[in-house]
């Protein structure tokens, strides 16, 4: 069946000519005629382990070639060969083995031409499939081959392996080492292509036919060099059983001559170029197969949300990858790894946030919430656990910087937490992600003790009320607002216990913001001055602005040395100030209320719009109800004006009447910046402002955490 085209001797320099395109056409229409299989399959695999032990063990013993393969390799890959079923494969394979290996032997030791020989074993192994023919030709060339380094490392030590190997010339052969190197590293390097290539043909054979199928594009195309890819092989292990023999053979003139080193340099180059291709598309197979596995098991999770259980430990085991023998939780308190169970029929609050927390005033205020909840075990508002869930970009590896910064961040929790972030299944992330709207900013997704998901996100809750927004479900929280009213104890009082001891005292308070250092001193001066001259008691608080750095830090600094009022010594308590005020506001809007129809939003959104702007702000307040707050301007102005409204302040009281001051200063003509926190869901379409109930335009900022 050779063709003179495609024909070239195993020996010669016109071996260059033989990887052209046009040669691969020609040869492979000639190898497909050959291909008529009867449809039995073998499990190959296991004679491929045993063909791998042979080659890695017969390595070349000439001096100064290296053995790259250590003895606990070599082991691993005996253990494979023994408990991998060969003997069953042995039964029905040994016949075409050894007649491959002495069609071999015969046909490379007479200097026929390679194409010719390989299609006469293709012819052979005619009725196999493709990794049945790659696998039993590279068995048979490892017949040959393992014998012949069989006898050459024997050979020194025992008499039988002696003689035999002077038969051989042996001995003479390889003191010709230096010479022979060459040749024997370039061997080396072409078996090891053979074994990539046939091993990478296997994993082909073993993909999951539910994930993937023959008409899969990414599949179809790997299956169309396969053939390509066997004969290489093929044609290869025939250049090697010939060196083997011509070094037998021709002796001296053999080892002296350069041409089969390049020639199985070539072969190597060839078959390594056809096993990346085939890697690549093995790659394409995975990302295909990986796909479809995240789609069913997104599928399941979502089946699993929406059907009853008994308790919450299957859910659990749907979230938190864990198998029998594993304990995927870190316990914080303890500091141990412990089970799942743990978590049976327990009220569970999944902490879900990547690992940059920084400057972890999230974890900070959490714990000392969580600290506080647990002082009373036996309170029905303890009966909850957090677990934390740290969502980590797939997409760039694990690397040891990573990982100290999520050790880092686990070691500040004293609840649970996953013991590694692959624990969580991509299938997982993107349920977080899609279902749950997880992004960047941390949310707290409540799970009652069947696993039912009673509020997808009850961090608000948690901000607003701590522990006692137990169970944490949207019922709860719509209870809570509904005995709620816009008081200072809302406000500010889980942030400063002073303020109820100064309400219960009768005095007022005033809180006031911004970043603008001579305001703060004309104002804090102004008011003392005011309330001196009202005849009333003043407590001045600084609550600073939102996302505070450096520049808050500063400002404090200055308002103690100067003693201008009290302030929150803690920059986390100013983060926290401003983020209730955030988390209030997502908590009414997610129950549907707005400026137009809730007081407590409009108050929130006039704080908010206080926060965003670039000048200084203040709240006068007494008692839980009566409030008056403005600009830094507007109230400095008022406050300014003293004389002109004192007599309405003595009759109707201070804060009644500075709200009427504050009301005819104010102008019709205004401008109020309103910057919402990111959220973890939709930001709604149409925002009104708190002062004139026009709707407001929205722009879209990006903001940084630095000053």
């Amino acid at each position: 069946m050779a063709s003179t085209t495609a024909v070239v001797p195993t020996r010669s320099r016109g071996d260059r000519g033989l990887f052209t395109t046009s040669d691969d056409n020609v040869m492979m229409k000639q190898i497909m005629a050959t291909h008529t299989p009867d449809g039995r399959e073998f499990d190959v695999k296991p004679l491929l382990h045993v063909v791998e032990d042979v080659m890695h063990r017969a390595t070349p013993i000439v001096p100064g070639t290296a053995n790259a393969i250590t003895q606990a390799q070599l082991e691993a890959l005996d253990e494979k060969a023994l408990h991998s079923g060969f003997s069953d494969m042995l039964e029905v394979l040994a016949y075409p083995i050894n007649r491959i290996a002495c069609e071999i032997s015969c046909k490379c030791s007479g200097g026929s031409d390679a194409h010719a020989t390989t299609v006469g074993l293709f012819n052979t192994l005619s009725s196999y499939m493709w990794d049945a023919k790659v696998v039993i030709a590279l068995a048979a060339f490892a017949i040959n081959y393992g014998e012949f380094w069989l006898v050459a490392q024997l050979y020194p030590t025992n008499p039988l392996a002696r003689s035999v190997a002077h038969l051989k010339k042996l001995p003479d052969i390889l003191e010709r080492g230096d010479s022979l190197k060459p040749k024997f590293e370039a061997l080396t390097t072409l078996i090891k292509a053979m074994l990539d290539v046939t091993k990478c043909i296997i994993e082909f054979k073993e993909l999951p036919s539910q994930y993937i199928t023959v008409e899969t594009p990414e599949l179809v195309t790997a299956t169309a060099h396969i053939p390509t890819a066997v004969y290489w092989t093929i044609r290869s292990i025939v250049a090697c059983a010939s060196h083997i023999m011509n070094l037998i053979g021709m002796g001296h003139e053999y080892i002296s001559s350069t041409t089969e080193a390049w020639e199985l340099s070539s072969l190597a180059h060839k078959v390594s170029n056809i096993h990346s291709h085939l890697q690549k598309q093995l790659v394409l197979c995975y990302q295909h197969i990986d796909e479809k596995r995240r789609i069913e098991a997104y599928l399941t999770l979502v089946r699993l949300f929406d059907a009853p259980h008994m308790d919450n430990i299957k859910i659990l085991k749907a979230l938190i990858y864990g198998k029998e023998d594993q304990l995927p939780l870190w316990d914080g308190h303890l500091k141990k790894r412990v089970i799942l169970d743990v978590l049976r029929r327990r009220n569970v609050l999944l902490f879900i946030s990547d690992l940059d927390l920084y400057p972890d005033q999230e974890l900070f205020i959490l714990d000392q919430m969580y600290s506080e909840s647990r002082q009373n075990p036996s309170r029905p508002e303890s009966q909850y656990e957090i677990v934390w869930l740290p969502v980590v970009d797939r997409s760039t590896p694990w690397s040891e910087v990573k990982q100290k910064q999520f050790e880092r961040v686990q070691a500040q929790m004293a609840w649970y937490s996953v013991y590694h972030p692959s624990l969580l299944d991509p299938s997982v992330i993107k349920y977080i992600k899609e279902v749950w709207h997880f992004y960047k900013k941390p949310m707290l997704v409540a799970l009652d003790p069947q696993g039912r998901v009673v509020n997808t996100n009850a961090i608000h809750m948690m901000w607003i009320w701590g522990y006692l927004a137990f169970p944490f479900t949207t019922t709860r929280e719509d209870g809570l607002w509904k005995d709620e009213s816009w008081r200072i104890e809302l406000l500010a009082e889980s942030i400063e216990p002073s303020i109820f001891t100064w309400i219960s005292e009768g005095k007022y308070i005033c809180l006031y913001g911004g970043e603008d250092m001579e305001w703060i001193r004309r104002f804090t001066t102004t008011a003392k001055a005011v309330a001196q001259a009202a005849g009333i008691q003043l407590e001045m608080l600084y609550v600073g602005k939102s996302n505070p750095r450096e520049k808050v830090r500063k400002i404090n600094s200055t308002i103690v040395a100067e003693k201008l009022s009290h302030i929150l010594p803690d920059l986390t308590f100013i983060w926290f100030f401003w983020v209730r005020l955030e988390s209030m506001w997502h908590s009414k809007t997610q129950h549907g209320k707005s400026v137009e129809n809730d007081t407590i939003v409009q108050e929130i959104m006039t704080m908010l719009s206080f926060d965003g702007s670039d000048q200084g702000w203040a709240l006068i307040s007494r008692g839980s109800a009566q409030m008056a707050k403005a600009k830094g301007d507007t109230i400095l102005k008022s406050l300014t004006e003293f004389d002109r409204w004192k007599p309405r302040a003595e009759q109707e009281g201070f804060v009644p009447a500075l709200n009427a001051n504050l009301h005819e200063l104010h102008t019709p003509h205004h401008c109020n910046r309103l910057i919402l926190p990111g959220a973890n869901g939709a930001i709604p379409e149409r925002v009104v402002c708190a002062e004139c109930g026009r709707p407001m335009e929205k722009f879209i900022m990006y903001r940084c955490c630095t000053d």
